[in-house]
């Protein structure tokens, strides 16, 4: 079959890699210049399906409220007269029962599941390297009623069998030892054993020379215009140099998705959510973190990458601004001088900002469409990296007219019943 895919991030090029594998003709158009130069670039490295948890939950409308009046707030939302973003936060706010955070939590755990053991055949199969380390994740809490409210979530991760540690101050010490400087900062902290972190970067442009090697043709540099349809089905993409046709086409375009599906009729309910991060070099490697530590109180990922620490978070809702905003920087830079002070100067650091495309209740949009010939891959928020290989999977099944290996149930566009509406 010949597939057209539209988007070179992450989740683009995994698809791409394993249709390639599956034995389509698969076409890749992106507007950049390589793989992985937007939202994939420098986010904060954590393949974390054991974090894996949307951010619609109970009690989640009141934090926000303290978090805005923070001084370094995970939280930012910029007023504008944005119907879309509107409609995005309202139906977030839908989401914030304990029943939804469940159903949905476990969605996001089932894909992020899968698709971390997706990646590692993947590198038992090809011995891929992108700054790999398989440590674990680390949950910080600064508080007592922060740590006694992991109870939800680890019931959710006994229920999918994730393992996972509670640790008092000597147990983190144990698996990240340059936290002994700053003990007594945190009171405990949640372990992920399976988790792991790498350059998702490295890893995207790694895959996609894999996918060419394969036979998939990556066209970057064309500007998509539209999407063309006939009464059923897609006809064709419209781009700056000419028209585009193939049997079946895939959106993967993560925050501009809505954007292109919107003159179809597809209402698509994914919105960018503005992410930071910064990546400083190593000056001490004995005063650095092991893996990745999540400071729960800021929001903020510390992840260890080769020779360099990611310092990736922060939400900011400000439409498709990438504007470099340096009261984010000063958050990142707060937080990596106050785990570990002695790792790396933040004045080298490299700032960064990516757009996320979060949906209202966490889960992706994974699946086919009101469309036969089109598919979407899009709404991975901050869990593109964790949640690729799975998501190449699956859709590589999909199209192969393959049952996939998981259960597709709440992951596909149909659990928005509005989301369609066939235009004139």
């Amino acid at each position: 079959m010949r597939i057209l895919l539209l988007g070179s991030g992450v989740i683009g090029t995994s698809c791409a890699y394993y249709l390639a594998r599956a034995g389509h003709t698969v076409t890749v158009v992106d507007r950049q210049s390589g793989p992985a130069l937007e939202t994939s670039y420098a986010n904060a490295g954590e393949v974390s399906p054991g974090y894996s948890a949307p951010w619609a939950g109970p009690g989640v409308p009141l934090k926000a409220i303290q978090w805005m009046l923070m001084q370094h707030s995970p939280l930012v939302i910029w007023p504008m007269l944005d119907p879309a973003m509107w409609r995005w936060g309202a139906s977030m706010l839908r989401n914030c029962t304990a029943a939804r955070y469940a159903i949905n939590k476990g969605r996001m755990v089932r894909l992020a599941e899968y698709s971390r053991d997706c990646l590692r055949q993947l590198r038992a199969d090809t011995g891929i390297q992108y700054d790999e380390r398989m440590q674990g994740t680390l949950q910080l809490f600064r508080t007592q009623k922060q740590f006694d409210g992991t109870g939800k979530d680890i019931e959710i991760l006994k229920q999918y069998g994730v393992p996972f540690e509670l640790l008092d101050r000597p147990g983190y010490i144990a698996v990240e030892p340059a936290l002994a400087q700053v003990q007594e900062k945190f009171v405990g902290g949640l372990r992920l054993p399976g988790d792991e972190t790498g350059d998702c970067f490295k890893f995207t442009n790694r895959l996609a020379a894999m996918a060419q090697r394969l036979g998939a043709e990556f066209r970057y540099g064309v500007q998509i215009r539209g999407i063309t349809r006939d009464n059923t089905r897609i006809t064709g993409v419209a781009t700056d140099q000419g028209m585009l046709q193939a049997d079946a086409y895939l959106v993967a375009l993560g925050s501009h998705s809505p954007l292109l599906l919107r003159p179809l009729g597809i209402r698509l309910p994914v919105y960018p959510v503005k992410g930071y991060s910064i990546t400083v070099p190593i000056e001490d490697a004995s005063q650095s973190p092991e893996s990745t530590i999540m400071d729960e109180t800021h929001k903020v990922a510390v992840t260890r990458l080769g020779d360099r620490i990611r310092v990736g978070g922060t939400a900011e809702l400000a439409g498709y601004s990438l504007a470099l905003r340096e009261p984010r920087r000063a958050t990142l830079n707060h937080v990596l001088t106050d785990l570990f002070p002695r790792a790396g100067n933040v004045a080298r650091g490299e700032f960064w900002t990516g757009l996320r495309p979060m949906t209202p209740d966490g889960t992706p949009v994974v699946g086919g469409s009101p469309y036969p010939n089109l598919y979407l891959a899009t709404g991975h928020g901050t869990l593109g990296w964790t949640m690729a290989t799975g998501t190449g999977r699956v859709m590589a099944d999909l199209l192969s007219g393959k049952a996939p290996e998981i259960s597709m149930d709440g992951l596909t566009l149909a659990r928005y019943p509005n989301a369609f509406a066939r235009p004139a």
